[in-house]
């Protein structure tokens, strides 16, 4: 009895106090300011890094995003042209509206689903409303839905717009948020085809009987009446089939006999005729396909993707109800073992399917997967509206793999940096990671002015405290094998004399002859064991490839890669760094003159000088006392006396 006291008793002082915080929140004031009292320093420093890393990292591109409160509720939806600049128009300034100051102080995660145009952008954001109904969105009291375009499951079809689905074969193109295009649609496919309008039940029986009168519709030619069996029906399938292709998107055909009429009208001189053929032609090509939004008759479907790493898994979850998405989500699975794909996918399509509850008979994936699951159609789409939306999953989980990985590099660089070069390592099999990385390049002009430079990279950035320049000094005219060779040895030999560490990785800029002068070097003067690579440029002077080992070989590698970019970095670096010295050094040379060789002159006088004469020959020229208007009486005595001395030697 006294256990159930206790009990009681602490039950209502739990009470009391959830009562007194609720209280609390309730008086607080509802300022952008209000859950910062709620939070210390240190936790609203790590939320606003946290939401920075998120908004920082989004991509410029059509989408929706969503924004989530510290229960995980969504509280906003809305879409976006560039869910980049939207979101952070929401962070980047004070805002005079007090509900978006209220609405940005309650987010506490952000989420987003990247669509191709803004159109979709908008069915997405209304599908998602509806669904979530969000506290700070203007909530669809009447919840109407966008409208779609059917083609009925006739023997004389029909076309038109409706906003109420009926599964009974028919098929629905949209739904349309721009009601002007669909409109136009809909009138493009009247002036083009004379389908009829009426509701009759026309089945072969009612017309082989005469039931029917033909109508208006008739009488003004924008129908040939296949009520009366004034039209055949294969001419008229005919024109149900073209217009079902506009409606898809597939143009091609039909554009081209647009365009053949038109030549043709205007051929005539029947320029009014062709205009409107021409604004039809028009119509047609800007007309922008449905993409992810697809034929609703795809209901009660989920779509999921996954793309990995050495780390992470990312999987992607698209629900689909009558052809329009209304669930998005993008999640991250931490490898513990050597999971494959399809073990990752498997166990993230059940843990989707019991959070949302999805009753879904048809899953769409990408790669076959070992999961039984009774009465569940699996399907792998290589074309059509299920491969659209099998693409825009693909779509959304790349994008979240590279914003994860971006998120991750901002908050440690060298991350970014560790894995180039076991990127590196794992392509050229080396043995340790590069962690130091040296490149050489030589600069002349027909042998004159020699030069050579080393740039270093350390963990994949320049370290130019470390940057080598060379006067070549052994080799006589333009043999850039021999430089290489001299300004090598010189370069190994002094870091092995002053016992400073050797470089990881050795790339020189240019093909094998360069890589094997290096190695005779390293390998066999030296005695050495460093890797040697190469850069090499095709016909153009552009460099595509990467050279290693002996004999060296070709390393497959992409372009567009990010350790490809690395490589030419470097390449670009010391090439930079090897022209600017051989520029200055010409430029030098270019303004020697006998001044130079004058003890207590330094260049600034000199600058003084030549900036007054002009020339040498005139410093000569002129008298003690115009040289010392410029430079003073004692230097002037010194040049002057230098000069004397000079001439008459």
């Amino acid at each position: 009895m006294v256990e159930h006291k206790n009990s009681v008793l602490k039950d209502l002082c739990l009470i009391s106090q959830t009562l007194f915080l609720l209280f609390y929140r309730i008086n607080q004031k509802p300022t952008n300011k209000s859950d910062h009292l709620l939070m210390t320093n240190d936790e609203r420093n790590e939320l606003d890094k946290y939401l920075k890393g998120i908004v920082l990292n989004l991509p410029e591109c059509p989408g929706c995003y969503q924004y989530l409160n510290e229960e995980g509720e969504i509280i906003y939806v809305g879409k976006a042209k560039n869910l980049k600049r939207r979101v952070y128009s929401y962070f980047s300034k004070d805002h005079q509206s007090r509900k978006t100051a209220i609405l940005v102080s309650k987010i506490r995660d952000i989420r987003y689903v990247v669509v191709n145009t803004e159109e979709d952008a908008l069915l997405l954001e209304n599908n998602l409303i509806k669904r979530y109904k969000p506290r700070y969105n203007v909530l669809l009291k009447d919840d109407k839905t966008y409208p779609s375009i059917c083609v009925t499951n006739e023997f004389f079809p029909r076309i038109f717009k409706t906003r109420n689905i009926v599964r009974n074969g028919s098929t629905y193109f949209g739904p349309y948020s721009h009601i002007p295009t669909m409109n136009s649609l809909l009138e493009l496919i009247k002036k083009l085809y004379p389908l009829r309008t009426c509701h009759l039940p026309l089945t072969p029986e009612n017309i082989r009987n005469g039931k029917f009168n033909v109508c208006l519709e008739y009488h003004i030619k924008n129908c040939k009446g296949p009520c009366i069996g004034a039209e055949s029906i294969e001419n008229y399938q005919q024109y149900i089939q073209e217009a079902r292709e506009i409606l898809r998107g597939n143009t091609a055909e039909i554009s081209r006999k647009m365009l053949a009429e038109m030549n043709q009208l205007a051929s005539e001189m029947r320029f009014e005729e062709a205009q409107m053929i021409k604004q039809k032609f028009d119509l047609i090509e800007n007309y922008r396909s449905k993409s992810e939004v697809v034929s609703q008759i795809l209901h009660n479907i989920d779509v999921f993707s996954i793309e990995d790493d050495e780390q992470s898994a990312y999987i992607n979850y698209l629900h689909v109800t009558n052809g329009s998405i209304n669930q998005a989500f993008t999640f991250e699975y931490k490898k513990r073992l050597n999971e494959t794909q399809e073990e990752l996918l498997a166990l993230g399509i059940a843990e989707m399917r019991e959070r949302y509850k999805s009753s879904s008979k048809e899953i769409i994936l990408p790669i076959e997967i070992n999961l039984e699951m009774e009465g569940i159609t699996v399907t792998i789409p290589q074309r059509g509206d299920k491969k659209k939306l099998l693409e825009l999953s693909l779509l959304n989980v790349k994008q979240y793999k590279l914003d994860r990985l971006k998120q991750a590099e901002k908050l440690n660089p060298e991350q970014k940096s560790m894995r180039l070069m076991k990127e590196i390592q794992a392509q050229l099999k080396l043995e340790k990671p590069p962690m130091q990385i040296e490149c050489f390049d030589n600069s002349n002009i027909s042998g004159t002015d020699a030069v050579a430079a080393c740039v270093v990279f350390k963990k994949c950035k320049p370290s130019k405290q470390d940057y080598r320049k060379y006067n070549i000094k052994t080799v006589t005219g333009p043999d850039d094998y021999a430089s290489m060779k001299e300004v090598v040895h010189r370069r190994y030999t002094r870091l092995l004399e002053e016992n400073k560490p050797l470089p990881d990785l050795i790339i020189t800029d240019g093909g094998k002859g360069q890589m094997e002068v290096v190695r005779q070097v390293v390998e066999e003067e030296l005695g050495l064991k460093i890797p040697i690579a190469g850069l090499a440029k095709d016909d153009r002077h552009r460099t595509n490839e990467l050279l290693f080992g002996f004999p060296p070989i070709v390393v497959g590698m992409k372009t567009d890669s990010q350790l490809f970019k690395l490589l030419t970095q470097i390449q670009d670096e010391v090439h930079r760094f090897a022209i600017s010295f051989h520029r200055d050094k010409r430029s030098k040379k270019q303004t020697a003159s006998e001044l130079d060789e004058i003890k207590g002159i330094g260049p600034k006088t000199k600058a003084e000088l030549l900036k007054k004469f002009k020339s040498v020959k005139r410093i000569k020229e002129a008298s003690l006392s115009e040289i010392a208007e410029t430079i003073g009486s004692a230097k002037a005595k010194i040049i002057k006396e230098f000069l004397i001395e000079t001439k008459e030697k």
